[in-house]
């Protein structure tokens, strides 16, 4: 024993000995100080930044930063997308539901685990790619993700990317991407996530380079900036987006009150900021709010806008800088948040140091992102309509007709900004593996999207094949190819990646009304990445279903959802209105009679509406009578399974106030959960409602905590007459003193 002790004690104090030599080598490995990662992550960049040319700086503020190999700094590319999965890169991976579609799921933790797989196969992809020296354009760690801009109106068609037209669902579900993208870890970013595009753009997508954006202060700070300080300053996002259009006569990524007094000085916002691409070059060439290129780099580094998206214009710096435009130092700062994020994603640490970096591409497709992918699907479908009972289907059918555009359509299942999958399912596809070889599946396009002007069809041709079919399942909608970003498209109801009208097209209505003259059931699936009217269909077919735009396993889930093997859940995000008579001019900003919570109209379908298979009641709503301003308040309700069938529900918490002296929405969601419930069961929702939540904004933009009445509304969808007394919603009234 004191041999062994007397061994332990030399080890020890070898050990010790060694500590100094040790510091010594350590320090003597490292050339620069920005490469020991020992030191404080501030006290590497400001070292860092201090070595650099002002040309290297320049080179460093573009979206790809060119190599600097005399102090061993690789090439950077900032683009990179991760919308609903890792986006446009070489690899296979999984690919979720479009934006709209994972929103209308209305559950903050698949989101999380979402955006957390997504960053587990893009760390995957970037370490393979870094080990095969590839450091192009989407291969990078820095996500131009979640689009976070509230979908004000229904023809936009980049309305699709976002989380819907509520500032708080967008608020909620932001946070929860953003949170899980970026990870836990106290020192690493998993990946870095990007809130865009700040802070009022939502279309015309034609005009997005030229249009000048004019909204009350209630507007601004009302609907257009509550989920941007979400994440900002809750989520702690890593990066913005500056928008392509002007607000108040200055371009957004160079406008004084976004840039400078919110986003800097009032939510003290301390990460990177990037323009959209070529939003730079619009200063000078489209806005006119730049004599030249040099004028708008120097004005857009001086907001702020940190990296340019494009190749053109910051590459003017240079002379920027030597003509006292702006003094190098202003490009400092904007070194200083972009080598942070760098530092902070690990990229200049060994990677045995960063546990983010020893994901290998096995995780790619793995069968936990592939089951999530469909779980996402079946959540966010929405069930619009069952007159009767209609769905379920039956399983024993002999013989179900499939027909119409989004059938057989791998693309529309996609959405856009997306990667690729290694295998997708389209919904006759997933009918077809559902039903297997008991029941016949006969299938024919009938149409496409919007019909041709040169052709008449004959609809009744394509009835009469499948009139002997004991269902129909008509799958249609409008498609990624007619709706998206900027694009050049000229079909009937579309114009530049928008839309001209909301209706169903034509032909898909005429084909519906010809079908139904079958007298064989006739169910609608709709695909879509916007709100689409339907008053005929509505009005005259049993079941409608909303599958969105649902990602890989879309086909899958439509399946499950028809045959009854998953009871669906899913909620609006949008609402949907009856006509294009609803809606203001596209290019009206002002929220009077938009959205939910301004539109004094009756729409065909409510934000926040989804029917299920089962039914649920409401009762017990639980709150003081009275709270006092700058209080919270806790909030209870019951909710019960009150069918036969298994399922989840969604419980929305909305507030109305009543009376109140200055203007405010009609009513607002201000908590909504997703639960499972069993045949029978009951649960007890728990909300916690903040000071600000039961707080006002006034046309000053400030938040004003008002005496009065505030009506407290939980339910499976929003208050009116109908659903107290069906008991699907409950509420009760709160004093504010």
């Amino acid at each position: 024993m004191k041999i062994k002790h007397f061994k332990a004690i030399c080890l020890v104090l070898a050990i010790i000995a060694a500590i100094p030599l040790l510091s010594l080598v350590s320090k003597k490995h490292y050339e620069y100080s920005f490469q020991n990662p020992e030191l404080p992550i501030d006290t590497r960049v400001n070292d860092l930044v201090s070595r650099l040319t002002l040309e290297e700086k320049v080179g460093q503020m573009l979206n790809s930063a060119p190599a600097i190999d005399r102090l061993g700094i690789p090439a950077y590319n900032w683009w990179n997308e991760c919308l609903h999965g890792v986006a446009r890169t070489p690899f296979k991976v999984t690919v979720y539901p479009q934006a709209i579609g994972m929103a209308a799921t209305f559950d903050k933790n698949s989101l999380h685990t979402m955006a957390d797989y997504t960053a587990e196969e893009g760390r995957a992809i970037n370490n393979e790619s870094i080990k095969d020296g590839k450091r192009g354009i989407y291969l990078g760690l820095t996500y131009w993700t979640p689009n976070i801009n509230i979908f004000r109106d229904p023809r936009w068609g980049r309305g699709q990317e976002t989380y819907g037209e509520d500032p708080y669902l967008t608020g909620a579900m932001g946070k929860a991407f953003v949170t899980g993208l970026q990870g836990n870890d106290p020192k690493y970013l998993k990946a870095a996530a990007c809130a865009k595009h700040y802070a009022i753009h939502s279309g015309p997508e034609p005009s997005r380079h030229v249009f000048n954006v004019e909204v009350s202060d209630y507007d601004l700070w009302d609907t257009y900036l509550p989920a941007f300080k979400n994440l900002v300053v809750n989520a702690k996002v890593a990066g913005v987006m500056c928008a392509y259009n002007a607000f108040q006569g200055q371009p957004c990524c160079g406008n004084d009150l976004l840039m400078t007094s919110i986003l800097r000085n009032d939510w003290k916002f301390t990460g990177y900021v990037t323009s959209d691409c070529g939003a730079i070059d619009d200063f000078w060439e489209r806005h006119k709010t730049s004599p030249d290129a040099e004028a708008a780099a120097a004005d857009a580094v001086l907001h702020g806008t940190d990296v340019e998206c494009g190749n053109r214009t910051y590459k003017t710096l240079i002379s920027a800088v030597k003509d006292g435009k702006l003094p190098e130092s202003q490009l400092d700062i904007s070194l200083r948040r972009l080598f942070t994020i760098r530092f902070r994603l690990g990229m200049f640490d060994p990677p045995e140091m960063v546990k983010y970096a020893q994901i290998t591409t096995s995780v790619l497709e793995n069968p936990e992102h592939k089951a999530h992918a469909l779980k996402m699907a079946q959540q966010s479908i929405v069930l619009l309509k069952n007159e009767n009972h209609t769905l379920p289907l039956s399983k024993s059918l002999k013989k179900i007709a499939v027909i119409g555009p989004n059938a057989d359509n791998v693309k529309s299942v996609l959405g856009n900004y997306n990667g690729t999958p290694s295998q997708l399912i389209t919904a006759l596809a997933g009918i077809k593996a559902k039903l297997g070889s008991n029941t016949e599946v006969v299938y024919e396009q009938g149409t496409d999207y919007v019909g041709s002007p040169d052709v008449t069809p004959d609809f009744s041709a394509v009835a009469q094949r499948v009139k002997d079919a004991d269902a129909i399942i008509f799958i249609g909608g409008i498609a990624p190819q007619l709706e998206g970003e900027e694009m050049k498209v000229s079909k009937t109801g579309f114009s530049g990646g928008d839309k001209t009208t909301i209706a169903l097209p034509t032909a898909q209505t005429d084909l519906l009304k010809a079908l139904k003259n079958t007298g064989k059931p006739v169910v609608f699936v709709m695909m879509t990445g916007s709100a689409i009217a339907t008053p005929w269909e509505s009005e005259n077919l049993p079941a409608i279903i909303n599958a969105w735009y649902g990602g890989q396993s879309a086909g899958t889930a439509i399946a499950d959802v028809l045959f009854g093997d998953y009871n669906p859940a899913g909620r609006l995000p949008v609402t949907f209105y009856k006509s294009d008579n609803d809606l203001p001019k596209f290019d009206d900003y002002s929220m009077n009679n938009r959205t939910y919570r301004y539109f004094k109209g009756k729409p065909l379908y409510g934000f926040g509406f989804g029917l299920s298979y089962t039914t649920f009641k409401y009762d017990a709503l639980t709150l003081p009578v009275s709270v006092n301003k700058g209080k919270s308040i806790a909030i209870s309700v019951k909710v019960t399974n009150t069918g036969k069938m298994d399922g989840e529900e969604v419980t929305e918490l909305y507030l109305s106030h009543e009376n109140a002296k200055i203007k405010v929405p009609i009513r607002a969601l201000k908590g909504f959960e997703r639960t499972f419930l069993k045949a029978g069961e009951s649960k007890v929702i728990k909300f916690d409602l903040s000071p600000q939540d039961l707080s006002l904004i006034d046309s000053q933009g400030h938040i004003n905590e008002l005496a009065g009445k505030i009506k407290v509304t939980a339910g499976g969808r929003q208050p009116d007459a109908e659903t107290e007394v069906k008991k699907v919603t409950v509420s009760k009234v709160i004093s504010v003193i």
